[in-house]
């Protein structure tokens, strides 16, 4: 079995446990792909983005149906219990070895960092943030706030993008959201958001 075959083997469990994730996953890849392309990432770099992309919420597998599928915001409690789905996937991603193992178990374990330093699991902040991690973690929030969740609407392009403007250099890095905002507003951008 191929490296690109477990990590889709691994995508078609996490969608039997969750298939809106799965979903959202794949929307990831698409968007995180595509601004990587947009950046002139390298062909390993973009092998890799992909594998962080489709593995990055992989460590959802192990948190309780309880919290994953609640309805509302999370109690302090449950809200630590989510937090520890970066920690998860990183052991899974780790477990599988391969040349890519380590690499991709980083950019796993970091995809919700901040660009402030306030974000989990390791509060790193601005380049120490992987880039890969940060692409994801922009692509990540774009589309959790453009799609229905159990406990939001979806939200408009325009108004997911003023939130992501408002977040700018504490969320996001700053360049990478310039390189995104760029590349989704372009005129032939409808196949990224659609």
């Amino acid at each position: 079995m191929t490296r690109e075959q477990l990590d889709y083997s691994l995508s078609v469990a996490l969608g039997e446990r969750d298939q809106g994730t799965r979903k959202h996953c794949e929307r990831v890849i698409r968007l995180s792909m595509a601004l990587g392309e947009h950046i002139a990432l390298t062909e390993q770099e973009l092998a890799r983005l992909m594998m962080g992309a489709r593995l990055h919420d992989i460590g959802k597998i192990g948190i309780p149906d309880r919290v994953l599928s609640k309805p509302a915001s999370f109690e302090a409690d449950e809200w630590e219990c989510m937090k520890q789905h970066p920690l998860i996937g990183e052991r899974i991603v780790q477990s599988m070895g391969g040349e890519h193992a380590e690499a991709v178990a980083d950019i796993v374990r970091h995809h919700h960092e901040r660009f402030d330093g306030s974000g989990y699991p390791d509060g790193l902040s601005g380049s120490d943030i992987p880039l890969l991690s940060r692409i994801i973690s922009l692509t990540d929030c774009y589309d959790a706030m453009a799609e229905p969740r159990p406990y939001h609407k979806a939200r408009s392009h325009q108004a997911v993008m003023d939130i992501l403007s408002s977040e700018s250099g504490v969320k996001h890095d700053p360049d990478l959201l310039h390189a995104f905002s760029a590349l989704i507003e372009a005129p032939d951008s409808q196949s990224l958001i659609n």
